[in-house]
Protein backbone atom coordinates (compact mmCIF):
# COMPACT_ATOMS: atom_id res chain seq x y z
CA UNK A 1 0.00 0.00 0.00
CA UNK A 2 2.81 2.64 0.91
CA UNK A 3 4.25 1.74 -2.91
CA UNK A 4 1.10 2.13 -4.03
CA UNK A 5 0.54 6.03 -2.40
CA UNK A 6 4.13 6.76 -3.14
CA UNK A 7 3.58 6.25 -6.77
CA UNK A 8 0.71 7.92 -6.88
CA UNK A 9 1.87 10.86 -5.49
CA UNK A 10 4.94 11.28 -7.34
CA UNK A 11 2.95 10.96 -10.64
CA UNK A 12 0.41 13.53 -9.19
CA UNK A 13 3.92 15.63 -8.55
CA UNK A 14 4.98 15.30 -12.55
CA UNK A 15 1.89 15.89 -13.81
CA UNK A 16 1.19 18.66 -12.44
CA UNK A 17 5.38 20.34 -12.90
CA UNK A 18 6.12 21.88 -15.98
CA UNK A 19 8.19 20.58 -18.25
CA UNK A 20 11.41 23.63 -18.38
CA UNK A 21 11.27 26.23 -15.67
CA UNK A 22 9.88 28.87 -17.45
CA UNK A 23 6.94 26.77 -19.30
CA UNK A 24 3.40 27.06 -17.71
CA UNK A 25 -0.19 26.35 -18.83
CA UNK A 26 -3.30 28.32 -18.06
CA UNK A 27 -6.68 28.11 -19.93
CA UNK A 28 -6.21 27.48 -23.89
CA UNK A 29 -2.30 29.54 -22.97
CA UNK A 30 0.72 27.98 -23.35
CA UNK A 31 3.63 29.66 -21.73
CA UNK A 32 7.20 28.43 -22.93
CA UNK A 33 10.94 29.17 -22.57
CA UNK A 34 10.73 32.30 -20.42
CA UNK A 35 14.63 33.97 -20.50
CA UNK A 36 16.20 37.32 -19.93
CA UNK A 37 20.15 37.96 -20.71
CA UNK A 38 22.50 38.86 -18.01
CA UNK A 39 22.61 42.20 -17.40
CA UNK A 40 26.69 44.11 -16.13
CA UNK A 41 26.58 45.39 -13.17
CA UNK A 42 25.04 48.64 -13.36
CA UNK A 43 22.55 48.16 -15.76
CA UNK A 44 19.51 49.73 -15.04
CA UNK A 45 17.42 47.64 -17.47
CA UNK A 46 16.94 44.27 -18.52
CA UNK A 47 14.63 42.34 -20.77
CA UNK A 48 12.70 39.03 -20.54
CA UNK A 49 11.47 37.17 -23.40
CA UNK A 50 9.17 33.63 -23.77
CA UNK A 51 6.38 32.15 -26.41
CA UNK A 52 2.69 32.38 -25.66
CA UNK A 53 0.53 29.84 -27.54
CA UNK A 54 -3.42 29.82 -27.46
CA UNK A 55 -4.97 26.74 -27.84
CA UNK A 56 -8.05 27.55 -27.81
CA UNK A 57 -10.53 28.81 -29.95
CA UNK A 58 -10.86 32.62 -28.68
CA UNK A 59 -8.27 34.86 -28.52
CA UNK A 60 -6.56 36.49 -25.47
CA UNK A 61 -4.54 39.36 -24.71
CA UNK A 62 -1.05 39.71 -22.43
CA UNK A 63 -2.04 43.11 -20.33
CA UNK A 64 0.63 43.23 -17.83
CA UNK A 65 3.97 41.98 -16.69
CA UNK A 66 5.17 41.96 -12.94
CA UNK A 67 8.25 40.80 -11.02
CA UNK A 68 10.34 41.98 -8.08
CA UNK A 69 13.38 41.76 -9.67
CA UNK A 70 12.72 45.58 -11.57
CA UNK A 71 10.59 48.68 -10.19
CA UNK A 72 8.58 48.92 -13.56
CA UNK A 73 7.72 45.68 -15.99
CA UNK A 74 6.70 47.11 -19.11
CA UNK A 75 5.61 45.43 -22.31
CA UNK A 76 7.68 46.80 -25.21
CA UNK A 77 8.01 46.17 -29.08
CA UNK A 78 10.77 47.13 -31.57
CA UNK A 79 10.01 49.54 -34.36
CA UNK A 80 11.43 50.47 -37.77
CA UNK A 81 11.48 54.26 -38.08
CA UNK A 82 13.05 55.33 -41.03
CA UNK A 83 16.67 54.43 -41.03
CA UNK A 84 16.93 53.55 -37.22
CA UNK A 85 14.69 50.79 -35.33
CA UNK A 86 13.11 51.97 -32.01
CA UNK A 87 11.96 50.14 -28.68
CA UNK A 88 8.56 51.77 -27.16
CA UNK A 89 6.00 50.68 -24.63
CA UNK A 90 3.01 49.13 -25.96
CA UNK A 91 -0.49 48.58 -23.66
CA UNK A 92 -1.22 45.06 -24.62
CA UNK A 93 0.06 42.11 -27.06
CA UNK A 94 -2.44 40.10 -28.41
CA UNK A 95 -2.64 36.52 -28.64
CA UNK A 96 -4.90 35.30 -31.44
CA UNK A 97 -6.66 32.03 -31.29
CA UNK A 98 -4.54 29.13 -33.05
CA UNK A 99 -1.56 31.14 -32.69
CA UNK A 100 2.03 31.56 -30.93
CA UNK A 101 3.47 34.67 -30.00
CA UNK A 102 7.06 35.03 -29.72
CA UNK A 103 8.57 37.85 -26.99
CA UNK A 104 12.18 37.69 -28.29
CA UNK A 105 15.10 40.19 -28.72
CA UNK A 106 14.36 42.68 -31.61
CA UNK A 107 10.37 42.58 -31.37
CA UNK A 108 7.95 41.79 -28.99
CA UNK A 109 9.54 41.90 -24.87
CA UNK A 110 8.96 42.23 -21.57
CA UNK A 111 11.06 45.61 -20.55
CA UNK A 112 12.59 45.47 -17.19
CA UNK A 113 13.05 49.06 -15.55
CA UNK A 114 14.68 49.65 -12.77
CA UNK A 115 16.44 46.81 -11.76
CA UNK A 116 16.78 46.40 -8.14
CA UNK A 117 20.05 44.20 -8.51
CA UNK A 118 21.83 42.97 -11.79
CA UNK A 119 19.96 39.70 -13.60
CA UNK A 120 23.05 37.14 -13.15
CA UNK A 121 23.25 34.36 -15.65
CA UNK A 122 22.84 30.93 -14.38
CA UNK A 123 20.21 32.16 -11.57
CA UNK A 124 16.06 33.00 -12.16
CA UNK A 125 13.48 35.19 -10.88
CA UNK A 126 9.92 34.88 -10.60
CA UNK A 127 7.30 36.71 -13.90
CA UNK A 128 3.82 36.88 -13.16
CA UNK A 129 1.35 37.31 -16.57
CA UNK A 130 -1.73 38.87 -16.61
CA UNK A 131 -3.98 37.59 -19.44
CA UNK A 132 -7.42 39.50 -20.05
CA UNK A 133 -9.75 36.22 -20.38
CA UNK A 134 -7.34 33.49 -18.84
CA UNK A 135 -6.00 35.11 -15.97
CA UNK A 136 -2.53 35.07 -14.40
CA UNK A 137 0.20 32.74 -14.01
CA UNK A 138 3.86 33.24 -12.34
CA UNK A 139 6.52 31.50 -14.71
CA UNK A 140 10.43 30.94 -13.95
CA UNK A 141 12.22 33.05 -15.86
CA UNK A 142 16.06 31.67 -16.48
CA UNK A 143 18.92 34.29 -16.32
CA UNK A 144 21.20 33.42 -20.05
CA UNK A 145 24.32 35.00 -21.10
CA UNK A 146 24.59 38.52 -21.23
CA UNK A 147 23.82 39.22 -25.62
CA UNK A 148 21.87 36.10 -25.76
CA UNK A 149 19.28 35.85 -28.75
CA UNK A 150 17.45 32.75 -27.53
CA UNK A 151 17.89 30.30 -25.41
CA UNK A 152 21.10 30.42 -25.43
CA UNK A 153 22.68 31.82 -28.69
CA UNK A 154 25.06 34.29 -28.80
CA UNK A 155 24.12 37.82 -30.14
CA UNK A 156 23.92 38.26 -33.69
CA UNK A 157 24.83 42.12 -34.96
CA UNK A 158 24.34 43.12 -38.45
CA UNK A 159 27.73 45.41 -38.60
CA UNK A 160 25.60 47.62 -41.74
CA UNK A 161 22.83 48.84 -39.02
CA UNK A 162 25.22 49.15 -36.31
CA UNK A 163 25.93 53.11 -36.79
CA UNK A 164 22.19 53.89 -37.54
CA UNK A 165 21.06 51.69 -34.57
CA UNK A 166 23.60 53.70 -32.49
CA UNK A 167 21.50 57.47 -33.32
CA UNK A 168 18.43 55.76 -31.09
CA UNK A 169 19.28 56.63 -27.37
CA UNK A 170 17.57 53.23 -26.12
CA UNK A 171 19.80 51.32 -28.14
CA UNK A 172 23.02 53.09 -27.89
CA UNK A 173 22.00 52.44 -23.64
CA UNK A 174 22.02 48.44 -24.14
CA UNK A 175 24.74 48.47 -26.67
CA UNK A 176 26.96 50.73 -23.98
CA UNK A 177 25.62 47.95 -21.21
CA UNK A 178 26.61 44.96 -23.51
CA UNK A 179 30.05 46.41 -23.78
CA UNK A 180 30.47 46.42 -20.26
CA UNK A 181 30.74 42.85 -20.34
CA UNK A 182 34.78 41.65 -21.72
CA UNK A 183 33.13 38.61 -24.03
CA UNK A 184 30.46 41.16 -25.34
CA UNK A 185 33.35 43.31 -26.35
CA UNK A 186 35.85 41.02 -27.91
CA UNK A 187 32.40 39.91 -30.23
CA UNK A 188 31.71 43.01 -30.92
CA UNK A 189 35.26 44.03 -31.78
CA UNK A 190 35.58 41.19 -33.83
CA UNK A 191 32.45 41.46 -35.25
CA UNK A 192 33.64 45.38 -36.42
CA UNK A 193 36.66 44.00 -38.05
CA UNK A 194 35.16 42.04 -40.25
CA UNK A 195 32.89 44.87 -41.56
Amino acid sequence: MKTFVGTALTLAMLATAPAWAGDAKLGALEIKSAWARATPPKAAAGGAFLSVTNTGAAADTLLRASSDVAKTVELHTHLQQGEVMRMMAVDKIEVPPGQTVALAPGGLHIMLIGLKQPLAEGTSFPLELTFANAGKVTVTVDVKAIGAMNSGAAMMHDPARHQQNMADPAYKAMHEQHMADPAHKAMHDQMMKGR
